[in-house]
């Protein structure tokens, strides 16, 4: 059962000349989002820029969060990926989705007008609240290690 989550269109050209974003299959976790652009854009290699989607959306629940994530074909092929890892869209943003994507290749990358550049997960989300202490009220065996601490990769 699919969950309604309202979404807005705010760029004429999503829906037009841009298609709205939808999975691309029936089993499919992620929206495919699209570059709501207007002509070609080219991403050096290194280059950062951010993108427009042309939609924004209503959560209407902070127990959910959008995550952006990175499309895998896009990051294997080309080096092209979401620049901050994984972009959060809270549930009280009302804003157009912006896509900041990288190019960690080694050529320049064309983004087309429509190309699906990332896509959209919803996710549940918990809210804590910390209580500061001095020290753990348990210890674990790993304990404070990390950064290859069992000396394997």
């Amino acid at each position: 059962m699919r969950r309604l989550i309202e979404a807005k269109v705010v760029n004429p050209l999503l829906g037009d000349a841009v298609a709205l974003p939808d999975y691309a299959t029936p089993g499919a976790a992620g929206i495919d989002l699209r570059a709501c652009i207007d002509a070609p854009v080219t991403l050096e290699p290194q280059e950062r820029r951010l993108f427009p989607t042309g939609i924004a959306i209503n959560i209407q629940d902070p127990g959910l969060v959008a995550i952006v994530a990175s499309r895998s074909g896009l990051s294997l092929k080309h080096g092209i990926r979401v620049a901050q890892g994984c972009g959060v869209v809270d549930a009280d943003y009302h804003g157009e989705i912006g896509v900041i994507l990288a190019n960690d290749g080694s050529e320049a990358y064309v983004v087309e007008p429509g190309a699906r550049i990332a896509q959209l997960l919803f996710m549940p989300v918990v809210q804590v609240a910390f209580r500061y202490v001095d020290a753990f009220s348990s210890e674990t065996e790993r304990g404070e290690g990390g950064f290859g601490h069992t000396g394997t990769l």
